[in-house]
């Protein structure tokens, strides 16, 4: 008997979730301060020993000058594309049509900032050194997303990676990085965070990600470019007068996690190769380079949607709470991996597996 159940429901009800570190509830919070004194003061308009320390140590991490808090990295990036076009007097830049300041930012880089953007590259494939050679256009920084996530997060090779900064750097062309994944792409770089920042003149990273924070970002680059940005951010009304309750989550999970970015990899890459073995699923990248992945699946969502409530339901093994239709008769989903996965039985998640395979097999008679 069919159940009625939506996927979202049964997921949320799931026994067992495969991705992520767990739900957002306040216990993220709490957690976070269980051991911070109590009368440790707060940071005040950007300003305090709370955020000074964590900026100092995000700098030295990512190699950089300096670096700044900032309650988003929408804001951080939008504020560092306008000073590098400021710089080179310039009011264009170039990132992939996919790119997050092109799909989920209301156009605010162009409605705030009037800057003219050039999408490099064909939606479903990385920017190459031969896309940022054809440019027809001056422009005054190129941003590059590493992992490309709406593809799957994808990656360059590092030594592309290397000839695309010697180009700019040639043509004075200033090189950001989008980096809400960075920790994450570490280890299939087998690099340094600080090592593939030197690439770059600017890097944005996220604290909620592969970190786990409640919220928050970091701008990091030469000191007199993030002076120049504590100015914009006020303008941008991100000096909250405490930032502290994203600063102290975000150091904390920082320092809780940042050593287990080779086994969320290493589990990504375990993970996407029992769904390969999947009949009618693949994965995007077939083998993961970071800890994230999208499934794609050969049946529509209204077809695929009953059966993995079912795996749910019978298994106790919740994979996804949505699915994205695709191209043709298929669906889609993204995965990425953290804290959850270590915990599911492994003859479980295979025993749910086999029987997804088994069912996907009985679809395509």
């Amino acid at each position: 008997m069919e159940s009625s159940l939506t996927l979202a429901t049964a997921f949320q009800d799931a026994e067992y979730i495969i991705g992520g570190h767990g739900s957002r509830k306040i216990k993220v919070l709490q957690e976070a301060f269980m051991h911070v004194d109590g009368e440790l003061a707060s940071d005040h308009y950007g300003n305090g020993a709370v955020i000074d320390s964590f900026q100092q140590q995000m700098a030295d991490v990512l190699g950089k000058e300096a670096a700044v808090f900032f309650p988003s990295g929408t804001m951080a990036q939008q504020i560092a594309l306008r000073i590098w076009c400021d710089h080179q007097g310039l009011k264009r830049v170039a990132y992939h049509p996919l790119a997050h300041l092109e799909i989920h930012e209301e156009d605010g880089l162009k409605e705030l900032h009037q800057i003219e953007t050039i999408l490099l590259a064909d939606k479903d494939r990385l920017i190459r050194l031969e896309d940022v050679q054809g440019l027809d256009q001056e422009i005054a920084c190129l941003l590059l997303e590493l992992p490309q996530r709406e593809i799957g997060g994808q990656l360059p090779s590092y030594e592309e990676l290397e000839t695309i900064s010697a180009y700019c750097r040639e043509r004075g062309i200033k090189l950001h990085l989008d980096g809400a994944r960075l920790f994450e792409i570490t280890p299939y770089y087998q690099k340094t965070p600080a090592e593939i920042c030197s690439l770059f003149d600017s890097v944005y990273i996220s604290f909620y990600k592969g970190i786990g924070g409640i919220a928050g970002a970091i701008l990091a680059g030469d000191t007199d470019v993030m002076e120049e940005s504590k100015v914009w951010k006020r303008r941008h009304g991100g000096d909250l007068i405490g930032l502290y309750p994203y600063i102290l989550s975000s150091q904390y999970y920082y320092n809780e996690r940042i050593g287990k970015m080779q086994l969320y990899y290493e589990q990504a890459q375990e993970l996407a190769a029992l769904l390969n073995a999947c009949h009618g699923i693949r994965t995007l990248p077939e083998v993961p380079v970071s800890n994230m992945f999208h499934v794609h699946i050969a049946l529509a969502a209204s077809e695929v949607e009953p059966l993995l409530v079912q795996m749910t339901q019978h298994y106790g093994i919740g994979i996804t709470s949505y699915l994205n239709k695709t191209s043709g008769n298929s669906c889609a989903f993204e995965l990425s991996m953290g804290d959850r996965y270590e915990h599911i039985p492994q003859d479980k998640l295979r025993a749910a597996l086999t029987w997804l395979n088994e069912e996907m097999q009985k679809q395509s008679i």
